[in-house]
């Protein structure tokens, strides 16, 4: 990779020295595991509060569930729901000044405005699809953008999985997002990469995905992977409750930390510290 090193927030995250964790915060009624938990400022404070406590290393806001199936909300519900989080973070300095906040949006309006109230990272589950003009805000806000690979939107991804190639496919997918994102005026350094492990993909293509992951290191961008909670999980525990997942979580964290991923996005932080501890003694040769 040619730049091993990002600041965000006075934080110097050192790719492939150790695994990051990125807590989700979803101020949603709706989401598939956790929606309707945080969805007040106070229920929102405490559960950040909470991923701090427990190591957190990004904490990442969302008021728009892309579960699938999930219905679109109109962009000033989305705002209501994210910004006021955004600012009662970023108010309470003592406790999360130094902790870099994620946006977890694919409009560039949502994301100018979290920004501006203080957020620092610009997660875009569509790769800057959706929004046309989310490259060229970025560039000009200047923060990392996160570029998930999808097909469809979260109402239409599982009706097409149907890849010839998928890993290349997805590696396709990415490294045109790369070039769409330098074009637009964004450093390549700002770019992470999430190959999208549950949307538009099945449960075999999940798995594949978790083994093939190395194969994206070529894209020379650090790698987010979000298994946390998902429902090919629960599939393999035959457990329908997504909050009853946490151990099966672990094994698929431990496997993506053995093929390098960067960042895991995750919603049991405490736990998963734990996992990412040891994992990174083992496969990353830290103590």
């Amino acid at each position: 990779m040619t730049d091993r090193k990002l600041t965000i927030r006075n934080q110097t995250f050192v790719w492939g020295k150790r695994t990051y964790l990125m807590g989700v915060l979803n101020v949603t009624p709706d989401s598939f595991s956790d929606g309707g938990d945080f969805n007040t400022i106070e229920s929102a404070l405490a559960q950040a509060e909470n991923m701090v406590k427990s190591g957190v290393d990004i904490i990442d806001i969302g008021g728009q569930s892309t579960r699938p199936g999930a219905a679109e909300i109109c962009l000033a519900e989305e705002l209501d729901r994210v910004i006021p989080v955004v600012q009662m973070l970023r108010q309470k300095a003592d406790m999360f000044g130094s902790v870099p906040i994620s946006v977890d949006t694919t409009r560039a309006q949502v994301a100018k405005a979290a920004v501006e109230a203080g957020a620092d990272i610009v997660n875009d589950i569509s790769g800057a699809t959706f929004d046309w003009e989310m490259l060229s805000t970025v560039a000009q806000l200047q923060v990392p953008i996160i570029l998930m690979h999808i097909r469809g939107t979260p109402q239409t991804m599982q009706k097409l999985t149907d890849y010839r190639d998928l890993i290349g496919e997805i590696r396709e997918f990415l490294e045109s997002r790369i070039a769409a994102a330098v074009a637009a005026g964004i450093d390549k350094s700002q770019i992470i990469l999430d190959p999208g492990i549950g949307f538009a993909k099945t449960y075999n293509q999940n798995l594949e995905i978790l083994r093939e992951l190395p194969k994206f290191r070529g894209l020379d961008c650090p790698i987010l992977v979000g298994v946390s909670r998902k429902s090919f999980i629960g599939q393999i525990l035959n457990q329908r409750e997504a909050k009853q997942r946490i151990w099966g979580t672990a094994a698929a964290c431990t496997s993506a930390i053995a093929n390098s991923a960067d960042i895991l996005r995750v919603h049991d932080v405490r736990e998963m510290h734990d996992v990412c501890l040891v994992a990174d003694a083992i496969f990353r040769n830290q103590s």
